[in-house]
């Protein structure tokens, strides 16, 4: 499949929904040369590019039967709402092995989204060698503002992708990849609303980085716009939108039956929609 790309949004939990799409994806063996993820979205991509159909359930459903990686005890404790040494050191290194090997040498191209908080704008990075670098850069793209501290790629302090762009379709298209398949985690429609009291806050926890600020209360236009986009282009027949059709979870869910119900509901509508999604991209 020449210049198709797969594009996921993040969405904290609700990312268990498109781990159920990716598992069957990866069962019919379909493959996207172009992989670009976003926050848990990032976390995602390199499962699918790391042939791993089962990883993200593992890392974020199997893993609640023991004890929780996300909460107020956590963030308490870690400065941040989820365990990020956990998640990111723990997990791939040791209880849920990453296979590095087979990533490094998969020939995909795979953009993980993080936030430049000294320019506010949207980092694409990549890694291909360095096992290290990788899982910082799927730290920095999955660290929330005001619940998790920046994180250093590159000499460069970083936090969520999200807040630079959430859905990178028009990185995609302008990496000349005509046939795109996106996975959101909210249902259609979906509108981002302005939060003045949570914006103040931002402006006064993240004064010395003005540009940040800039991006993140900007953020609701940028998203909407971009659903707007994303919306003209389905009707069109340019990109193909694979969206939960039952009531989301929320962000911060930590009950294994309701994640395992939403990831099940992932798995469930891609085996229904497969033949559509063949068709699209020409197969």
């Amino acid at each position: 499949m020449k210049k198709s790309g797969l594009i996921l949004e993040g969405g904290g939990m609700r990312g268990v929904f498109t781990g159920g799409v990716l598992q069957y994806f990866m069962e019919q063996k379909l493959e996207f040369p172009y992989v670009i993820g976003v926050s848990a979205g990032a976390c995602n991509a390199v499962d699918y590019v790391s042939e791993q159909p089962i990883r993200s359930r593992q890392c974020m459903v199997d893993c609640m039967k023991e004890n929780s990686y996300l909460g107020m005890k956590v963030l308490l404790k870690k400065r941040n709402v989820f365990d990020m040494d956990k998640l990111f050191e723990e997990f791939p290194n040791k209880l849920y092995p990453f296979d590095y090997d087979c990533y490094f040498q998969s020939g995909k191209t795979c953009y993980l989204t993080a936030t430049n908080c000294l320019t506010g704008k949207a980092a694409y990075l990549s890694e291909k060698a360095d096992r290290k670098r990788l899982m910082q850069i799927c730290r920095a793209s999955s660290s929330l503002p005001l619940f998790s501290k920046m994180v250093t790629v590159d000499g460069v302090p970083m936090l969520d992708g999200g807040l630079s762009d959430s859905v990178p379709i028009r990185k995609a298209l302008r990496d000349g990849i005509k046939k795109n398949v996106v996975i959101l985690t909210r249902n259609k429609g979906y509108r981002k609303k302005v939060n003045r009291r949570y914006n103040q806050v931002i402006r006064t926890l993240y004064r010395n980085y003005p540009e940040l600020v800039r991006t993140i209360i900007r953020r609701p236009y940028k998203y909407n716009k971009t659903m707007e986009l994303l919306e003209r282009l389905e009707r069109q027949g340019h990109v193909f939108v694979i969206r939960p059709q039952l009531p989301v979870i929320k962000s911060t869910e930590s009950d294994m039956e309701t994640l395992q119900r939403f990831y099940d509901h992932g798995y469930a509508y891609a085996e229904e929609i497969y033949p559509e999604v063949l068709k699209y991209l020409g197969q």
